[in-house]
């Protein structure tokens, strides 16, 4: 867990803008660039921060349709999916959920004939549900070290 305000602001900066460098994260926070560079590799080390990425848009790569796709895995078939699914170039968030269905995908799709042909593959593992996202309300929000008191 993480206590220091410090840390913090170092983490919602690099949340924010990943590509800040350490002299900017520095300037922001009242730190050196060294002293934010070691603060960073410690919580690298400890697991806190476990990567960076780029964050790309799926309609841009010809990717037309989002979705959600749940899954209520037949008996004795949730081992073979879990290991399979893993190969899904779709599937870009899978989730093991509590509650009628075990699975939940994100799943990014050129179109509706390669949403079938996914759901094809899948539907030999459970029974799918399918929803189509039409739009992003919250999307990778930045976690935060304070807690909010909900009104």
């Amino acid at each position: 867990m993480i206590k220091d305000d410090i840390n913090w602001s170092i983490l919602m900066l690099l949340q924010e803008d990943a590509r800040l460098s350490n002299a900017e994260i520095g300037r922001r926070v009242g730190l050196s660039s060294p002293a934010v560079a070691e603060r960073i590799k410690k919580m690298e080390d400890l697991g806190i921060i476990k990567g960076y990425r780029a964050d790309i848009t799926h309609t841009t790569t010809g990717h037309r349709l989002k979705a959600i796709v749940t899954l209520k895995v037949f008996t004795g078939r949730l081992k073979p999916f879990l290991e399979v699914v893993k190969g899904y170039k779709e599937v870009i968030n899978c989730y093991r959920i509590t509650g009628v269905e075990n699975i939940i995908m994100e799943v990014i799709l050129y179109d509706q004939q390669h949403l079938e042909e996914f759901i094809d593959r899948v539907i030999q593992y459970g029974e799918t549900k399918t929803h189509i996202i039409l739009s992003n309300v919250i999307e990778n929000r930045p976690i935060s070290g304070r807690r909010r008191v909900l009104k």
